[in-house]
């Protein structure tokens, strides 16, 4: 059994649920609207498969992604080579980021973000986002927070359990445990995903995928901006710019500029 984020399995689910323009609560259209002015280099930092991306290179932007995980560039790719367009796209992940380029904007849209397991990394991929900046650029982000309680007596049990149809007539199944929960004082959640991919009912391949998820508060994640050298930041909720948050099942939108 492989042990992989985002791997091949994880990879092909993604492709299924989150498919090109798919926009989820809204996000497409804002990050749409925030960027078409843009004359500059754009960069969809953990980029996936392109579901954002892609519409934006199609309003005629250019848009760079870059993303750690080779099968989510690979399906990017090859997506984007079935509709006659050829970002730039780039193995990496953000604590090691080093582009040639800098960029009028760097978005990262879908709360991925929160992927970030360790405090001290994810300040580390705001710094080398903020390097990555040109002067008076803008980085825009959504995040969100976690449910307000977990139930202990279900951690490390299997459950969660979905089946997913393949276009080939093959099938993988997933099931999730959560194996770690500190929600309010070191606000992350850790839970594995297994995934099983089976075909004229046999089990043809497994693979196990950490997902880590780490929170922030409302507040703290402006004074996080502010420490690293963000300027003007802002948070509206829901992508409706004046919109101030007011409970914890809404989406964060954060904009913030390198002076």
């Amino acid at each position: 059994m492989s042990f992989n984020n985002y791997g091949e399995l994880c990879t092909q689910v993604y492709d299924l649920t989150k498919t090109i323009g798919q926009s989820l609560d809204g996000d497409i259209e804002y990050y749409s609207d925030k960027l078409r002015h843009c004359n500059g280099r754009i960069l969809e930092a953990m980029v996936g498969s392109g579901r954002v991306m892609i519409p934006l290179l199609e309003l005629g932007l250019t848009v760079d992604g870059v993303d750690y995980s080779p099968h989510m560039l690979a399906s990017c790719r090859k997506r984007c080579e079935e509709r006659k367009l050829s970002p730039e796209l780039y193995e990496s992940n953000l604590l090691e980021l080093s582009l040639p380029h800098t960029y009028e904007a760097i978005i990262i849209p879908a709360g991925s973000f929160l992927l970030i397991e360790k405090r001290e990394e994810s300040m580390l991929a705001l710094r080398r986002l903020y390097d990555h900046l040109e002067s008076g650029g803008r980085l825009i982000l959504d995040l969100f927070l976690p449910e307000n309680t977990i139930n202990s007596s279900d951690l490390g049990r299997w459950g969660g359990s979905a089946t997913y149809h393949l276009p080939d007539g093959d099938i993988i199944t997933m099931e999730s445990k959560c194996v770690e929960a500190d929600l309010f004082f070191n606000q992350y959640r850790v839970n594995y995903l297994k995934y099983e991919k089976w075909r004229n009912g046999a089990l043809v391949q497994t693979e196990l995928q950490r997902f880590a998820l780490r929170w922030y508060g409302v507040e703290e994640f402006i004074y996080i901006l502010e420490d690293i050298g963000f300027s003007n930041v802002t948070v509206y909720a829901d992508f409706k710019d004046g919109t101030k948050p007011t409970s914890n099942n809404q989406k964060l939108m954060y904009q913030a500029v390198k002076p």
